[in-house]
């Protein structure tokens, strides 16, 4: 694990688009990090890599010593390997989707307790989530809608067409946890959103597709007990089923979970 007369470590698993701006970023002069290891499903990707960071083997990526290790590929990856990472690591997980899995979610809080080691949640489009966790527990309802072009969200998993229609419409509307299944490369930072409020059963997820729009919208409204009320709303331009500042919200996410001054969201 890390200590004060050593420069965090970094592992990266995946090596898309955004695997590879962040191991660019952690090789960078200036960083102040290092590059534990690379893992990809496909190695060729890694020709360029140093042969001695290409982790191949996921259930043996212990053995680098990483600090944090950041999943950038697959929730399939937190399933299967999830637990292992965090006997040794601490970890962040991309695909937060993974954690509707209560069962799942609980090992991996277990394992990071008995391990001394933190499961962390990258911030990715939402907007004021250290109030929403601060408040824990004072929160009555919350509700958090995205509003996409029908271009930019995948439909793949889920039987709804109403990425075809030529008009705005309402394609989910209920719990979380539930869109979660229906559209998870769309939903992880709603997750994150649950996951840090009042739960994925009683946070409210709505995603609506909308023709008319060159742009991504993230809008949160929070109810407090009290009758404390909170809204925030963030535009940005999309690329895929995210908006631009995905890269730079995970990046800073990652600083922050290493750094002992301005820790980042964690469930353990």
């Amino acid at each position: 694990m890390q200590t004060a007369d050593r420069r965090p470590r970094i592992g990266i698993i995946g090596y898309g688009f955004i695997g590879q701006t962040l191991v660019e970023r952690i090789q960078a002069a200036g960083s102040g990090l290092d590059l534990a290891f690379v893992y990809n499903r496909s190695p060729d990707k890694l020709k360029h890599i140093d042969p001695a960071l290409i982790a191949t083997e996921l259930g043996a990526v212990n053995e680098f010593e990483a600090d944090l290790i950041v999943e950038t590929a697959h929730p399939g990856i937190t399933a299967e390997y999830g637990v292992s990472f965090m006997t040794g690591s601490n970890y962040m997980p991309l695909s937060t989707t993974a954690l509707v899995d209560d069962n799942l979610r609980l090992e991996l809080i277990k394992t990071g307790e008995a391990n001394g080691t933190r499961l962390y949640l990258a911030a990715g489009a939402l907007v004021g989530g250290s109030a929403l966790m601060m408040r824990r527990e004072q929160w009555r309802e919350i509700k958090i809608t995205f509003r996409k072009n029908p271009g930019n969200i995948d439909f793949s998993d889920s039987k709804n067409t109403a990425g075809s229609t030529p008009e705005p419409s309402i394609i989910f509307e209920g719990p979380v946890r539930e869109i979660a299944m229906k559209f998870p490369r769309n939903v992880n930072t709603m997750v994150t959103c649950a996951l840090l409020s009042t739960g994925l059963d009683e946070c409210h997820g709505v995603l609506i597709s909308d023709p008319t729009l060159d742009c991504a919208i993230a809008e949160v409204e929070a109810w407090a007990h009290d009758g404390g009320y909170i809204r925030t709303e963030k535009r940005q331009p999309a690329v895929g089923v995210s908006g631009t500042e995905m890269l730079d919200s995970v990046w800073q996410s990652l600083v922050r979970a290493v750094d002992r001054e301005t820790e980042a969201f964690s469930l353990v």
